[in-house]
């Protein structure tokens, strides 16, 4: 595994058809359609190819993308029957879990596969471990789910890999036996072993977390901060008129948020973004559930952070692991699509709604993955207790 990055070349986001997964489930299962026997169609369109990103915004496609990633809340329609609004939209995601079963339900399937299996667990934050919420500094984690990551991580290597800054996030989840990865994988600590294809990499220093604790840190963009920090002061200047918006520094990466900007405006905070970037060739913008983020131009992201994390683990390259990711935005695809493609593990798509994806199956919400998290317990608890 090439871990060196490559700063002349983007990572595409868009999915591409898979070869057949070792993991005995067709990698071609996740279509971007299917359609069922009964009367009712599950259609799943491709994502869109943006145009340049220094086209205006209306004609580059950047407000579609924000609206279609960004949900309306619903409103009160006297001619619309909610109720039978409400029975369609459970039918149509009953019908989608029939392509991405539910984790809990596939629960014995997942774990006859993992007998035997070093698991290691991989988990997004924002809308995985922590509800999605208007103000992102008020993301916080409930005492329950924080007690179901701590006892996972007591039986499985497990990390958190966030678009937040790596900082940010450890703040969030208050645990120190993880391993974090922040800015989508541009900021890892990751453990010292063996390995020498990881210590020997460009921007990985050797160094000590808060417990005095030898970690590999990881920085593949680190070129990048100043010209990230300026970016940031800029968006702060040129975003403050817009009421509602937020600019967050995630250190490798600037989050804009607009999740409380009126739908009115957001063309405007679009075009803001872009007209600062037009300036930075070797900056991107991608998006997610309402939040427009500038990236370096750089081929890593939550994907190649899972194999830098698996190979310092010491967990790459063998039969006997079964990586788990469990994440619910788009930026985790990336991930997924390692696993599938190399038929490596497991996605788990956090969605209470039908999406394309690469995960293998899916979970509703937080409070699903905080079950998922203590059933593993559960079963690796009895798994060691018969050996």
């Amino acid at each position: 595994m090439d871990l060196k990055p490559n700063l002349n070349s983007p990572v595409l986001a868009d999915q591409v058809p898979v070869k057949m997964s070792s993991l005995g489930r067709s990698a071609t299962s996740a279509p971007y359609w299917a359609s069922f026997s009964s009367d009712l169609h599950l259609i799943i369109p491709k994502r869109r190819t943006f145009p340049n990103k220094l086209d205006d915004v209306r004609t580059s496609g950047w407000l579609d993308a924000m609206k279609a990633s960004s949900p309306p809340r619903k409103k009160i329609n006297k001619d619309i029957n909610f109720d039978t609004a409400s029975e369609e939209a459970d039918a149509l995601y009953l019908s989608w879990l029939k392509i991405y079963p539910s984790a809990i339900s596939s629960f014995e399937k997942i774990t006859n596969y993992a007998k035997g299996k070093t698991v290691a667990l991989f988990l997004d934050y924002d809308g995985t471990l922590s509800p999605i919420v208007d103000n992102p500094e008020h993301a916080f984690m409930s005492s329950a789910m924080r007690t179901a990551v701590k006892n996972a991580a007591g039986y499985f290597p497990t990390a958190i890999i966030s678009g937040r800054s790596r900082d940010k996030v450890h703040g969030f989840v208050g645990l120190n036996e993880l391993y974090y990865a922040g800015s989508h994988g541009m900021d890892i600590i990751g453990p010292v072993k063996d390995s020498k294809r990881v210590s020997n990499q460009p921007n990985t220093i050797r160094s000590t977390d808060e417990q005095g604790k030898e970690v590999n840190l990881f920085q593949p963009a680190s070129e990048f901060l100043p010209m990230i920090d300026e970016v940031f002061r800029s968006l702060i200047k040129n975003t403050k008129d817009i009421l509602g918006s937020k600019v967050e520094n995630n250190k490798f990466c600037v989050s804009v948020h607009y999740r409380l900007v009126d739908e009115k405006s957001w063309d405007l905070i679009a075009q803001r973004v872009l007209d600062i970037i037009k300036n930075y060739p070797r900056l991107r913008l991608t998006y997610g559930r309402k939040v427009l983020e500038i990236r370096p131009v750089i081929d890593w992201n939550k994907g190649r952070a899972v194999e830098f994390l698996l190979e310092s683990l010491g967990l790459n390259d063998r039969d006997d692991v079964l990586p788990i990711y469990v994440g619910d935005d788009r930026t985790d695809e990336d991930a997924f699509k390692v696993l599938r493609v190399g038929g490596k593990g497991f996605g788990i798509l956090v969605s209470s709604v039908p999406k394309e994806t690469n995960a293998y199956y899916s979970l509703r919400e937080p409070l699903e993955v905080m079950d998922f998290l203590i059933s593993l317990v559960r079963w690796k608890k009895a798994e060691m207790a018969t050996h």
